[in-house]
């Protein structure tokens, strides 16, 4: 229901726009109070690059996330990530990751991030403090932040905004009648836009999303995944769709597609009931690292790699490595 009336094909969206222009007003007046200087944003010693959303609910964002960093890394540079931490509940924050937090404590993407990467991760519902708790045990010479944008406490060097090239920007109107967080305007003000899927507009980094071979939760094992028999399809991220048209892409005949909410707590039990006698789960990377640690054997995973299409990908990262020698 809430994709029909974001798209705008309910009429319903009508009904919520007083909630909406309230939420423009507000997010609107925060924003400007850090213009005017009303409020103080702080400052990192090192730079601070925010990879964020326009809208609510699943871009792509994470994966791009992992590939600045995988990228930077390769180019000899040290990066941290800081996050909010969606879906965690940590006895105290700000919280730096180590090899046994779990999903519980720090949430589903920063546990991602920190077991694809290896980076210092730390996670807190104030981003200042995540970067102080990162630059306090770790040597790092630049920070990324895993959403934010509209976390205007922390000064940021650059912006980049991640959008789906598909949905876009739906009907174009602010929470709750529509999905934007911010009006599509802002993009102007930011250093570079990403689009997921889709056709890319002018100016726009194409990207696509490509998935490598399905690894077993229990075993580790690799394997094409249009080679698992009778799949059932688990996908608990900001939009389901993507993942299971991605294994339709992949030439998967999938029985049965489980669609769950962002973020949310998984169990055994809960997913154990997913499928049948000789059926296969497949789940996201995401999913993944909530269910690792009570994976049956016919458990497995698909993880996706950002693409990044033209010649803007490397002007970026060139800019990147400037700000993080730099300073």
């Amino acid at each position: 229901m809430i994709a029909r009336i974001w798209s705008g094909e309910s009429p319903l969206w009508r009904l919520l726009l007083p909630l909406s222009w309230l939420y423009g007003l507000v997010s609107g007046a925060i924003r400007l109070s850090y213009r005017l200087g009303l409020k103080k944003a702080w400052r990192a010693p090192v730079p601070v690059v925010v990879v964020g959303n326009l809208t609510a609910g699943g871009n792509g964002k994470t994966p791009v996330v992992i590939w600045l960093v995988e990228q930077l890394q390769q180019r000899g540079v040290r990066v941290g990530v800081v996050s909010r931490g969606y879906g965690g509940k940590a006895e105290r924050y700000p919280l730096l990751l180590a090899p046994e937090t779990t999903t519980d404590q720090a949430g589903d993407e920063p546990v991602l991030i920190y077991q694809r990467t290896r980076a210092p991760v730390a996670v807190s519902p104030d981003r200042c403090e995540a970067v102080q708790a990162i630059l306090a045990q770790h040597d790092v010479q630049l920070i990324i932040t895993d959403d934010g944008l509209q976390h205007y406490r922390l000064a940021r060097d650059k912006e980049i905004v991640v959008i789906d090239g598909v949905r876009r920007f739906g009907n174009g109107w602010w929470l709750p009648a529509g999905p934007m967080r911010e009006r599509a305007s802002r993009l102007r003000t930011v250093d570079a836009v990403i689009t997921n899927g889709g056709i890319a507009k002018p100016g726009e980094i194409p990207m696509r999303l490509q998935p490598g071979l399905a690894i077993n939760l229990k075993s580790g094992e690799r394997r094409e995944v249009v080679t698992l028999p009778h799949v059932v399809a688990m996908a608990g991220i900001g939009h389901p769709p993507r993942f299971f048209n991605t294994l339709a892409e992949c030439g998967v005949q999938v029985e049965k597609c489980i669609a769950l909410a962002d973020h949310q707590a998984l169990s055994k039990a809960q997913v154990s009931g997913f499928t049948g006698p000789g059926q296969t789960l497949v789940m996201t990377e995401k999913d993944a690292v909530k269910c690792r640690a009570f994976a049956d054997e016919h458990w497995w995973y698909l993880p996706v790699d950002a693409q990044l299409a033209g010649d803007k990908p490397e002007q970026l990262l060139q800019e990147l490595l400037t700000l993080a020698r730099g300073r």
